[in-house]
């Protein structure tokens, strides 16, 4: 059960680099932003895997071609799913492309059992859906209910399109971490994290290099808050990996829906807003879905 405090601590974690990333979207955009998680979180996942191969008795397993496969698969989605969520997001807000990227967890469960053979028990499929239907139905927007969660084809099409590659990127995650046999789950976390990161990084600079240049030149001027981000996401990097390296990718995802209540309640203490009886309700599902995950999780 060590994948419980692991995964919430990845929730957390990328609470706080999502608020250090929103801070920094007016003074290098949303793409310098978007480069921020990656670039900014290299050094530190450099510097301590290169910590524990010093001062353990722990030996690089080296990359073999299968787990370089899964990591660059991972990578390549990761960036697609991060620009669909943006685009999906301009196009219909942020609540209700939550809510279509959210459908993220099923997709993982379904995406694991048909490609990883991940085995999970029916209260745990229970959970995930009761979980996923919590987020979408608190995403509603305010004073319209169902009448204004319009189906509108493209928002739908990109929000779900970004869930299916962020859950893809999850199973690729898992999976390259599985690739790498018998050594301990931090160990996999930060060799296949670091691997990532290389890849993502190089991806998005030679890319925006020369669609951007301005957008790189001022996320290195803003260093100093892009280092900040940049620590909150190894965090997260590292956590989410690890939860990985532990239990199915459908576990952790679900789990990582504890992001979704956390933030309601932290919007409502710095707004001073009150959460309306729908969004109250979706927090008690998405709660009861977590629960159910974590009973099955327990009885296994």
């Amino acid at each position: 059960m060590l994948w419980v405090p692991v995964t919430i601590g990845a929730a957390v974690s990328q609470l706080l680099r999502n608020a250090l990333q929103s801070g920094l979207t007016g003074t290098v955009g949303t793409l310098g932003a978007t480069l921020v998680r990656f670039l900014f979180a290299l050094p530190f996942a450099l510097a301590a895997y290169a910590l524990v191969l010093i001062f353990t008795d722990a030996v690089s397993p080296g990359y073999p071609p299968a787990m370089l496969g899964w990591a660059f698969l991972g990578a390549i989605a990761q960036i697609g799913g991060t620009a669909l969520m943006l685009k999906a997001m301009h196009l219909r807000g942020f609540a209700v492309a939550y809510a279509y990227i959210k459908t993220e967890p099923i997709l993982i469960a379904l995406g694991g059992w048909w490609l990883l053979g991940d085995q999970l028990p029916v209260l745990a499929w229970a959970g995930i859906l009761v979980a996923t239907a919590g987020v979408v139905w608190a995403a509603l927007p305010a004073q319209k209910g169902a009448a204004g969660f319009k189906l509108e084809a493209g928002p739908l099409t990109l929000g779900v399109a970004g869930g299916i590659l962020f859950g893809l990127s999850s199973l690729a995650f898992r999976a390259a971490i599985l690739e790498l046999g018998d050594i301990s789950a931090w160990q996999a976390a930060l060799h296949n994290m670091t691997c990532v990161l290389t890849i993502q990084t190089a991806l998005m600079l030679g890319w925006m290099w020369f669609a951007d240049r301005a957008a790189v030149l001022a996320t290195f001027k803003a260093w100093r808050p892009s280092l900040a981000a940049g620590f909150t996401g190894f965090l997260a990097t590292l956590f989410w990996f690890t939860g990985f390296a532990l239990t199915a990718a459908a576990n952790v995802r679900t789990l990582g829906l504890v992001e979704m209540p956390m933030a309601a309640l932290i919007n409502r203490r710095v707004s001073g807003k009150s959460l309306s009886l729908r969004e109250w309700s979706g927090i008690a599902l998405v709660v009861g879905g977590i629960a159910m995950l974590l009973g099955a999780a327990a009885e296994s």
